[in-house]
Parts: structure tokens; C-alpha cells; sequence
């Protein structure tokens, strides 16, 4: 790795380089972070075992909660002649331990390289399995060598709907497709559509499967996520909101087509069941959260309840009482797509100028939408990067703070300025899993948390001790 003596090496921007430390991972993690948001669904890679085993190591970590994720456990037979027989047995073993509402299957590099046709594998072991009752099957095509983990995830959302969603009558609910997000994230989502008298299907909900109470005794699966027999209703929403300007337009491409344009969920919805899509960005700021706080009045027919208000409030009285801490402050942000544009376009509410938005996402919509956010300002918007470019990059624009994942905290080390964790993944500190970041309670947690932060570096480097501001 690139820290491990403490020097960078320029980076030629022109050549073909070899990643190192990604910022990003492999595209079945998000589909098995969708997956379990799902009521009794386990999780199956097609594919080796070390990618199962790689991807509930990582989830662990940040979410510090099991996770068990079922693999087809390719061999080098397996590899050479197929894996429809290696298939067939962890379906059945999956069956027979956990007695599943639904299998949800990602591909892996390995299955995809192969060209496995799931589909075919699904069908022939229902066949095989007629007159017995069988858990939902679900299936995502998420090769690693396409796209991120965004990606991976934004494909399982899309394979769930696609497998799941019937035709009714129209309903009065609506669908929410808020994107990755923290659980803590998604109780706060709930929350507010309750506040506004609204029946939502939020997917996925992962809320308590990968954020629970303590267990008297272990549960094979936990509870909580949406139910099977609820998914199917998606199709009869009165309209479905989706978070995100990226969504899954990167390199993935998907087996759910139209016109050779993988959709989402909600595009999905509107062209196939005529559920009427509102594309919004992550509600991160006052004038992100505003727009969905708009779309939920026209939706329930409601006032902005007098909390949230109140909320929103206390957020613009917090904005000017720190102003004097955050404006000019200049700072590099990572991560995933459209929590950068998010987390870009609140800094742009509070004076801190993002020098460096870097994400491992390759779906152009930030280099689209950040530079007009901060017009007339040298922001470097960086897709398709890793952690080495990252932090030589950050090194040269001296940055006062640095707003990211753990990942980033090797060079915040080496430069000696404060790092603000937020985002997936949190890997060195507790509670990852119950960081809020939307709506205006969630923004008010952020701005206090980078204000601070900039205060205790000002303090701990100042020549003189003081305990008053």
C-alpha cells in the first residue's frame, strides 16, 4: 500500500496506472447490502467462497453486526465445467438451514467471466422443485470488474422490483428508493413519512437487519426488511422517490435493459406499471431537504410538520452562529457519487469550498452538476480514482479538513489535519451505522461535526491554551 512507508508518488494522470487502495468496492457488497434490507432474504454469491467471505468480513466491520452471506463455493471443476451443480446444492442448503421468505443471487467475476446464466439455473431448479413451496428468488448481475459497489447496489434494487412488482389498482402508498444509506438514516426517513401521515415501501430496509437490538439468542436471519408480499405492491404506488443523480450510470451494464440503458427502480416502475417517478438528490442541506420536504407536502396534501420547521430553524440560527469558523475553509471530499454531490452541495451552503471531490464512480454526473455549485471556483472533481491519487492530490492543495470514510485516514495522518468521518465505510471508530446525514436534523449533525473539528485543530495547534471562544 502507499502508506506503508509514508511516501506518495506523482501520479501520471496520462498513463495507465494500476489501482491501489480503490475507493470503491466490488459491485455484489451493494447488492448484498440491498438484499439484506429484505424481509427472511439470504444473500448468495455465485460464485468462490472468498467473495462472500470478503464481503461479510467488511460489512461486519462497519455495521458490527452478523451478517451471513451463502456462496455457491465455485471449485476449479466448478469453474471449467459450470456451476450448475454447485448451484443446485447451496440453494438446497440454504433451504434446508435458514428456511428463507426469498434467495436473492449476485454474480460474481467468476460466474460472469464463465457466462453462467442464472436465470436458466433458476428456472430449471424450480422446475425440478415443482409442487414444493419455494422461498422468492431474486437475481442481480454484478461482475466486480463493472462498476462500484453503488452500482451493485442500484442493480439489486432494480432486479428486486423487476422479480418482485405486480400490477394492481392504484394505491395510495408511495415507494422510496433513498440509495446507501446509514440505518440510522433510514429510521429518520420513516420517521418523517410518518410525521406526514404517508404509507411508504422504503427499499431497501436494512434499518434493524444491519443495526439491531441485543439478541437473548443467535437468529439465523435477524428480523426486520421489507416483506416479499410488500415489494410486490411497488407496482401500484402512486409514485415512487428516488434519491440520486448518479444512481447506477456508471460502468455496470446489467441484465435488466431498455434500449441498452440499464434503468432504475423507479424508471423501471413508470415505463412498466406507470408509477410516476420524482428523482431528487440525497437530502443533505437545507436546499436538498427542501426539495423533499416539498415533494412530501404535495404528496400527503400536508403541512411541513411544526418540528421539522423547527428543525430547519435551529439549522439556519446554527449556520450563522459558525460561520466565522467554516467560510473559506477548504476541504477534500471522497466517496460514493451522490453522497459527494450532497455532501458538495451543503459545504456550498456554509462557505467551505470542496478544492477536491474524488470518487472511484465513474458515472460523469459529478463533473456535471459540483462545478456549478461553486461557479467561478477551481474545484477538481476526480472520477475513477483511487486512495493513491487521492491523497497525492489532497497533499498538494493543503487542505484545512478532509470529509470522508476512514479510508482517508492514513493521509489526514501524514498531513496532520483533522478528517471528518461520514459515509461508508467506518472501519476505526464505533457507530458508523447510526451516523445521520439526512434531512435538516442530519445536516445539523454534519455541520457540527465539521465546525468542531475545525476548532479542536485550531485549539490543540494553538501557542496558547484557552478554553473560551
Amino acid at each position: 500500500m502507499s502508506n506503508l512507508n509514508g511516501q506518495f508518488k506523482p501520479v501520471d494522470s496520462t498513463a495507465d496506472t494500476a489501482t491501489t487502495n480503490a475507493c470503491k468496492v466490488c459491485s455484489p457488497l451493494g447488492s448484498s447490502v440491498v438484499f439484506k434490507g429484505i424481509r427472511g432474504c439470504i444473500p448468495m454469491i455465485h460464485g468462490s467462497q472468498g467473495c462472500a467471505t470478503y464481503i461479510r468480513r467488511y460489512l461486519i466491520s462497519h455495521y458490527k453486526e452478523p451478517v451471513d452471506i451463502a456462496s455457491s463455493n465455485f471449485s476449479q471443476e466448478s469453474t471449467i465445467f459450470g456451476g450448475n451443480k454447485n448451484f443446485i446444492t447451496g440453494i438446497d442448503n440454504i433451504i434446508r438451514q435458514y428456511h428463507p421468505e426469498a434467495i436473492a443471487i449476485s454474480s460474481s467475476c467468476l460466474s460472469e467471466t464463465i457466462g453462467e446464466d442464472v436465470k436458466m439455473l433458476i428456472h430449471e431448479y424450480k422446475e425440478a422443485n415443482k409442487g414444493k413451496e419455494l422461498p422468492a428468488f431474486i437475481y442481480a448481475s454484478t461482475p466486480s470488474y463493472q462498476g462500484t459497489h453503488i452500482d451493485g447496489f442500484h442493480e439489486a434494487v432494480l432486479a428486486t422490483v423487476a422479480a418482485l412488482a405486480q400490477k394492481d389498482s392504484r394505491s395510495e402508498h408511495i415507494n422510496l428508493f433513498s440509495g446507501f444509506i446509514s440505518p440510522q438514516d433510514l429510521r429518520y426517513l420513516k420517521e418523517t413519512l410518518s410525521d406526514f401521515g404517508l404509507q411508504a415501501i422504503i427499499l431497501p430496509d436494512y434499518s434493524d437487519t444491519l443495526d439491531g437490538a441485543n439478541w437473548s439468542e443467535y437468529q439465523l436471519i435477524p428480523q426486520g426488511g421489507v416483506p416479499v408480499a410488500t415489494l410486490a405492491r411497488t407496482g401500484s404506488a402512486k409514485a415512487s422517490i428516488e434519491f440520486g443523480y448518479a444512481m447506477n450510470k456508471g460502468k455496470i451494464k446489467g441484465r435488466i435493459k431498455e434500449q441498452g440503458i440499464s434503468p432504475t427502480a423507479a424508471e423501471y416502475l413508470q415505463t412498466n406499471f406507470g408509477v410516476r417517478k420524482i428523482s431528487l438528490g440525497m437530502p443533505i442541506g437545507i436546499k436538498e431537504t427542501d426539495k423533499f420536504f416539498e415533494q412530501l407536502q404535495q404528496l400527503s396534501g400536508k403541512d411541513i410538520p411544526e418540528k421539522h420547521v423547527q428543525e430547519r430553524g435551529r439549522l439556519v440560527d446554527s449556520y450563522i452562529d459558525g460561520h466565522k469558523y467554516v467560510f473559506g475553509k477548504r476541504a477534500v471530499i471522497y466517496g460514493d457519487e451522490d453522497f459527494l454531490i450532497g455532501m458538495a452541495s451543503f459545504l456550498s451552503e456554509i462557505g467551505i469550498i470542496p478544492v477536491l471531490c474524488a470518487s472511484g464512480g465513474e458515472s460523469g454526473m459529478m463533473k456535471e452538476i459540483v462545478p456549478k455549485l461553486y461557479p467561478g471556483a477551481e474545484i477538481d472533481v476526480c472520477e475513477g480514482v483511487d486512495f493513491e491519487e487521492i491523497a497525492n492530490k489532497a497533499e498538494a492543495l493543503k487542505p484545512d479538513i478532509i470529509i470522508g470514510s476512514s479510508k482517508g485516514y492514513y493521509f489526514s495522518r501524514k498531513l496532520g489535519i483533522p478528517i471528518v468521518r461520514v459515509g461508508f465505510p467506518i472501519h476505526d471508530r464505533m457507530g458508523g451505522q447510526r451516523l445521520l446525514h439526512l434531512g435538516y436534523r442530519g445536516t445539523q449533525e454534519l455541520f457540527d461535526k465539521i465546525t468542531n473539528a475545525l476548532i479542536e485543530y485550531k485549539q490543540d495547534n494553538s501557542p496558547v491554551g484557552y478554553k473560551y471562544m
